[in-house]
C-alpha cells in the first residue's frame, strides 16, 4: 500500500488515501472517503463517509470526523475534540439527508477538547483554544477562546499570538518575523500567500509559546 496502516485499523472499501498517510491503533476509515497525502490519523479516531481530507492533515486520537465535513490541507485536530453534523439531533428522527457541512480551513488549529458546532467554517491559519465551544464563523488567522467561543486576537501562522499593529497597521510574527496586515475583519499575511507552503526554513518551530510572553 502507498499509506501505512496499523493492523488493529480499518479502512473500508472504496476509499481514496494518499502517499506517506499513517492510520494508527483502533482507528476506522469509513468508505467513500478522501484522505491527502502525509496525513497522520491518531489512535482510536473515526473518519466517517464522504469525508474530504486534504494533504498534510494531522488528526490527534480520541478524534471523530462526520460526514459533511471538508477539512483542507495542514489542519491540526487536537485530541478529543468534538465535531457534529446535525444541529438538533434526535434518536428518534432520522436526519440522515440533513448532515451540515463543516468546513476547516488550510491551516486552522483546534485544540484539544473544542467542540465545532456544526454548519460552521474555521477560516485559514484561525486557532480554537483547547476546550472552546465554536459557535459560528471563525475568521482567518483569528483567536477564539471560551464558551462560547470569542474572538481574543490574532494567530501567525506558526501558531503566536501577533502583538499590536504598528502605526501602518502591520503586525509582526515574534518567531518568523513574517508581517500580517488587518484587512476588514480578517487577517493577511503580507510576505507569504495564503494558499503557499512556507519555506522549508521557516518550517522548524524552535521557541515554545510560553517564550513568547511578556515577562
Amino acid at each position: 500500500m502507498k499509506y501505512y496502516k496499523h493492523e488493529s485499523a480499518f479502512v473500508d472499501e472504496p476509499c481514496n488515501i494518499g502517499e506517506h498517510t499513517k492510520i494508527w491503533h483502533f482507528s476506522h476509515i469509513m468508505k467513500n472517503c478522501r484522505i491527502g497525502n502525509d496525513c497522520i490519523i491518531g489512535q482510536n479516531s473515526n473518519i466517517a463517509s464522504d469525508v474530504v481530507i486534504g494533504n498534510g492533515v494531522k488528526i490527534q486520537n480520541n478524534v471523530s470526523v462526520y460526514t459533511g465535513t471538508v477539512i483542507e490541507d495542514y489542519v491540526f485536530l487536537g485530541p478529543s475534540c468534538v465535531l457534529t453534523n446535525v444541529t438538533n439531533p434526535r434518536s428518534e428522527i432520522n436526519r440522515h439527508l440533513l448532515y451540515e457541512k463543516t468546513v476547516i480551513r488550510r491551516g486552522a488549529t483546534v485544540g484539544a477538547n473544542a467542540t465545532i458546532v456544526c454548519g460552521l467554517t474555521i477560516g485559514r491559519y484561525a486557532f480554537v483554544a483547547a476546550g472552546s465551544v465554536v459557535t459560528k464563523d471563525v475568521p482567518d488567522y483569528a483567536l477564539v477562546l471560551g464558551n462560547p467561543a470569542k474572538h481574543r486576537g490574532w494567530m501567525s501562522r506558526h501558531g503566536v499570538k501577533l502583538p499590536t499593529p504598528d502605526k501602518d497597521g502591520v503586525m509582526v510574527c515574534p518567531e518568523s518575523g513574517l508581517k500580517y496586515r488587518i484587512e476588514g475583519e480578517s487577517v493577511r499575511c503580507v510576505d507569504v500567500d495564503e494558499d503557499a507552503d512556507l519555506p522549508d526554513e521557516l518550517r522548524i518551530g524552535e521557541r515554545t509559546y510560553g517564550s513568547f510572553k511578556k515577562r
